[in-house]
Formats: C-alpha cells, sequence, structure tokens
C-alpha cells in the first residue's frame, strides 16, 4: 500500500494552486498546501490513538515557537509520523504550550482523550513533575505515558549531580579550566605529548608498564560534550594518566604564560588540583562514571535490547549501593597511593576539617566525616536518587512489556506478565474482562506464531510485527 500522504495527499492540489494562482500571493498558496497536507494525515489517522511529539524553539526573529508531530499507526500496520506545523506562543512555559497544544487538536477535531504517548526535550518545563508539559496533559489523560530518551536522561542525572551538590560542581569547573588552558594552543599540546612520551619511556626502562599491541596509547585532552556521558568518563580518565603531563604544561604557563592573567590562572589551578580533595573528587567521579559507562554504551546502540538494558540499569544501582556500603577504605587507598605518587600531602583524617584555605573556618567534623559522608555517600546518594526518578518504575514496565512483544529471534524476550502488566496500564482499553481474555490470547498468540505460521518468521522488530498482524486480521 502507497503512502496515503502521497497517494491522496496532492490530488487536489494542483487544482488549488491553478485557482488561486492569479489572484494571491504565494504565502497564500503555501497555507492552502499546509491545510491540504494536515487534512490529508487526519483522515488517515482516522480517529485512532495518536503520540504526541513537541519542541520548543525561536526563529530567526528570536520569537517564540512551537513544533508539533503526530505519531500513529495507520490502517497497514505502519508506524508514520507526520511534521503538522510550527506555532507561535507568546512564551515557552508549560500552561502556554499546552493551550496551543489543545486549541490545534481541537481545531482539527482531535481529541487529546485519544493521546497515547508523548515526546519532549528534558527542559523543566516539558518534565517537570509537578507543572511540567508531561504532568498538565497526564492529569487529563492518563494514559498518555512519556519515556524520555535513556541515553539522555542517563546525562541529565549527571548535570543534576553538579547542580545539586556544590563539590561536583566546583570539580568540573576547575577540570574545564584546565582544558581551557592546556589545550588553548598547539605549542601547549605539543608539549603534553612530548613529556607524555618521556614519562613513558620512562615507566617501561623502570619495568611499570609493558609493551604490547593496543597498549600506551598516545591520549589527548578534550572537553567532555554536554550530551556524552562516555566523552566525561574519558576526560577523567586521561585527566589520572595525564596528571604529570598536565602540571608540567601548567607550570610552564606559570612561568612563561604569553601574559600576566594566563599566569595567574595557571598557577592557581596548579596549586588546586594538586590538592588532596580534589585528586579525591577525581578518583571517585571516574569510578561512578566508570560504572554507568557500560549502561551508557548500551543505551547508545543502535540495535539496543531493551530487556539487556533494564538488566544492566539494575546492576548498575546495585553496583554503586555496593560501593557505597564497602568500598571508601579502598578509594581512599587509591587516592593516597596517587598523592604519593605526585607528591601531594595528605591531611590527618582526625584533625578538623577547614573549607577552602581559611584556619578561622573550622567545621565541627572531621577530614575523614567530610570526605567520607559529604562527599562520598552524598554523592554516590545523589546519583542513585536520580537514577531511580529517572527511570522510574512507570517507564521500565511500558518498555519492558513492549520489548516482551518483540519478534526477534522467535519472540525470545516473550514474557506474558509483562505484556499484562503494560495493558494494566490502559483501563480504558483493558477492563477486568478483556484482561482475562488477554491472558489466554496471548498463551495462543506465541505458540500459533512460534510454529504456525511462517509470516511471523524472521521479523526484525514490533513495527513488522504490526504489519503482519493487520495483513493476517490477528488484531
Amino acid at each position: 500500500m502507497g503512502d496515503v500522504f502521497t497517494k491522496n495527499g496532492f490530488k487536489g492540489w494542483n487544482k488549488a494552486i491553478e485557482r488561486f494562482r492569479a489572484h494571491v500571493g504565494e504565502k497564500d498558496i503555501v497555507d492552502v498546501c499546509a491545510k491540504e497536507a494536515i487534512k490529508a494525515i487526519i483522515e488517515d489517522l482516522d480517529g485512532d490513538f495518536f503520540g504526541i511529539l513537541v519542541d520548543e524553539s525561536k526563529n530567526i526573529l528570536h520569537k517564540e515557537q512551537m513544533t508539533l508531530v503526530l505519531r500513529y499507526v495507520n490502517k497497514e500496520g505502519e508506524v508514520i509520523e507526520r511534521f503538522v506545523g510550527i506555532v507561535h506562543v507568546n512564551n515557552t512555559s508549560s500552561q502556554s504550550l499546552k493551550k496551543e497544544i489543545d486549541s490545534f487538536l481541537s481545531y482539527h477535531s482531535l481529541s487529546p482523550s485519544q493521546i497515547r504517548g508523548k515526546g519532549y526535550d528534558g527542559a523543566s518545563n516539558m518534565q517537570g513533575e509537578l507543572h511540567g508539559l508531561k504532568t498538565l496533559i497526564l492529569n487529563e489523560t492518563p494514559s498518555a505515558y512519556c519515556i524520555h530518551c535513556f541515553t539522555h536522561q542517563l546525562q541529565l542525572t549527571l548535570v543534576a549531580l553538579a547542580k545539586k551538590h556544590s563539590d561536583v560542581d566546583d570539580f568540573f569547573c576547575i577540570v574545564t579550566n584546565v582544558l581551557n588552558i592546556v589545550g588553548s594552543s598547539f605549542k601547549r599540546r605539543d608539549l603534553l605529548r612530548q613529556h607524555q612520551v618521556k614519562k613513558l619511556d620512562e615507566l617501561l626502562i623502570s619495568g611499570e608498564v609493558h609493551t604490547g599491541r593496543g597498549l600506551n596509547q598516545e591520549r589527548g585532552l578534550q572537553r567532555p560534550g554536554d550530551t556524552r556521558w562516555g566523552s566525561h568518563y574519558r576526560t577523567l580518565n586521561n585527566l589520572i594518566v595525564l596528571f604529570s603531563s598536565i602540571i608540567h604544561v601548567l607550570k610552564f604557563v606559570a612561568l612563561e604564560g604569553p601574559n600576566y592573567a594566563d599566569r595567574l590562572v595557571a598557577e592557581s589551578l596548579m596549586t588546586k588540583i594538586k590538592e588532596f580533595e580534589f585528586v579525591f573528587m577525581l578518583h571517585l567521579m571516574w569510578k561512578v562514571l566508570m560504572m554507568t559507562n557500560d549502561l551508557s554504551s548500551s543505551l547508545q546502540r543502535m540495535d539496543q535490547d531493551i530487556v539487556n538494558a533494564m538488566g544492566l540499569l539494575t546492576h548498575t544501582k546495585q553496583r554503586l549501593q555496593r560501593m557505597r556500603n564497602s568500598e571508601f577504605q579502598s578509594l581512599m587507598d587509591d587516592v593516597s597511593s596517587f598523592c604519593d605518587k605526585h607528591e601531594i600531602m595528605i591531611p590527618k583524617m582526625d584533625a578538623l576539617y577547614f573549607p577552602g584555605k581559611s584556619k578561622r573556618r573550622a567545621l565541627d567534623v572531621t577530614y575523614s566525616h567530610h570526605l567520607h559522608v559529604e562527599i562520598f555517600n552524598g554523592v554516590i546518594d545523589l546519583h542513585l536518587q536520580e537514577l531511580r526518578s529517572r527511570f522510574d518504575v512507570v517507564s521500565t514496565d511500558l518498555l519492558l512489556g513492549m520489548a516482551s512483544l518483540n519478534p526477534l529471534n522467535s519472540f525470545g524476550n516473550f514474557d506474558k506478565n509483562r505484556i499484562m502488566k503494560l495493558a494494566e496500564y490502559y483501563p480504558n482499553e483493558f477492563d477486568s474482562n478483556k484482561l482475562r481474555d488477554l491472558s489466554f490470547q496471548l498463551d495462543s498468540f506465541v505458540v500459533y506464531a512460534r510454529g504456525h505460521d511462517k509470516r511471523f518468521f524472521n521479523m526484525k522488530g514490533i513495527s513488522d510485527l504490526s504489519k503482519v498482524l493487520v495483513k493476517s486480521d490477528l488484531r
């Protein structure tokens, strides 16, 4: 079957254009074309359920606007996404966006009660639990669930961690400034590489490192990307490995920098990164990011298996909890060893903690308490809290339910209980009687699909399953 948009949507356009070309402008013709296109999309939707994808931005004149996309399954079982318009809004508050969405749907005789899915970015006006657009629509249409991109959600946990924990925020500010100073010129980057090669030769001679294929490759320092979890992990990993070379470059800039400001900043940064607390934060954040790096890689795979990804998420949370419960001392041992190697002073752990350099603002806690409770426990607790809130039970149940319907490998992930749980989230479509019927139907379906109908063999995803179900009239 052809695409209804190209099959029917353009039928009346030539006549409309000829009719108006003589006495109207191009803008009017474009408006007519847009109305015809949306009309074809609405007819293809045919009053069925749909999802909405919403984003906000500014045009070239800096006027706020909202883009709207409809997502639905057509009569042939094909998943269709159609851009339906750009709406100018007075502001991008959740209330303003909600009003414009309602107005658009009403104008095209679409009911908000038919919404069964939503997609937004991670901004607070979209995802806010109290007043976000997601919540405003969900309050009126309880089955209009939103599952945000899991890879982006993972990145947002790091953003939230930095915003909510001042020590983490300060740490990444220092890291960013170090990267800016060390990487601001070819000369400094060459100096970093030369010192790295020299140190490697010394380590090879001493036997501390060994040669081998893939070992001891040249490393560089790159700024971590705002939306790339793995780039933060690699940056901190390289910062640990290249620490002595970074100190070497900062010392060079502090002595021979082109101006007083650069020399002052380099000297200040060199002092900060040679403090025990910075080294502690460096190793702590590196370990935290290392534990979640596998999860990040899994979520970014094009062929990701949702069931495996959810299992990896659970494992990551358990691993972080074990780290909190029993691995503080091993981290301290690693930090102390690093400090000995780089001649960094280790403070007395039973001494009172002084924030910054002030000797007059001693807190009524020891240095050990500050590192263990306020930083180590605080960072891990906050990270776990963000992971639990952003990867909530509803999103997990919905995804696992859909993954259980994936026909790949002869319905290898089929799980009747998860599919039943998925159906329970849609009480308007599945009352108690229909749930009972569904339970029996699923038992029969999986046996039939796995062994009796070749149309269900070698399918690659749920979209293929949807089309086969329509053709076989097994909906």
